[in-house]
């Protein structure tokens, strides 16, 4: 008994079974320098409420699972990127409770200039063996003016489009920053809407006061989590009429703001 023991094939071991959830959700939140201090406070806050706010943790409970997964990063230049809050399962007023004050605890970052497709880059790589499982992989980029640094924009996004990812957009367009007005655009609403997102379902809601911050994350986070979205141009069709806008304008204001041509 002992040699046939030995000699059977040993039992494969069982592989870690991820968590299932409705979503996994990618919050990018632009931290550069033409945000400023309360806008950045707006926007923490109006996240950090979001989690609190029981249609949001309705629209979670309604979901087929009734779990999303969700991280919170924080970006600004190429390079300029960091976790705030790890993957975190929310499944209920406990769990959104706990990501919402890890959150608020964190402190704000600020960093230099502004590079979306260095964040689209980075978060991306945020779904690889993060533990979960989800029926869609949504990145939720918000910010305040178009890309000036690092690879063009809509190369990253295609990129994650390919990948089976959808790209949502908040662009913010409160006022003109006094840091870097140079390098705001008065149609953002537009860019992102042509150069930024992408993938099935894409959808943006733009801010354009700050007593609209709150409800703007709030609708966005329901729409998200419950695989909606408001009547928009499809991306779709964005991408085969080709943009309306300059998809390379910030990297051009930026080179006519060096000197160059």
């Amino acid at each position: 008994m002992a040699l046939l023991a030995a000699l059977a094939p040993a039992a494969p071991a069982v592989a870690q079974v991820e968590d299932v959830v409705d979503i996994e959700l990618v919050l990018a939140v632009d931290v550069s320098w033409s945000m400023d201090h309360d806008e950045q406070l707006l926007q923490r806050q109006g996240y950090v409420g979001a989690f609190l706010h029981p249609d949001v943790l309705a629209a979670i409970e309604a979901g087929d699972w009734g779990r999303i997964a969700v991280t919170y990063v924080e970006w600004a230049g190429a390079g300029l990127q960091q976790v705030v809050v790890p993957w975190t399962l929310v499944d209920g007023p406990d769990s959104a409770e706990a990501f919402a004050a890890r959150l608020a605890a964190a402190p704000l970052g600020r960093l230099r200039r502004t590079s979306i497709s260095g964040a689209l880059a980075f978060t991306g790589t945020l779904f690889d063996d993060n533990g979960y499982e989800g029926f869609r992989r949504v990145i939720d980029m918000s910010g305040d003016g178009p890309n000036n640094m690092g690879p063009p924009v809509t190369e990253e996004r295609d990129k994650l489009i390919e990948a089976g990812i959808t790209v949502n957009g908040l662009p913010i367009m409160i006022r003109r920053s006094s840091y870097d007005p140079f390098f705001q655009i008065t149609n953002l609403d537009v860019y992102y809407e042509d150069c930024v997102i992408g993938g099935f379902g894409a959808f943006m809601v733009v801010v354009k006061s700050a007593d609209e911050f709150a409800d703007a994350i709030r609708r966005k986070l329901i729409l998200e989590i419950a695989g909606a979205k408001p009547q928009t141009i499809p991306a779709q069709q964005i991408l085969e009429q080709g943009p309306r806008i300059d998809c390379l304008i910030g990297e051009k204001l930026w080179q006519r703001w060096r000197g160059g041509p």
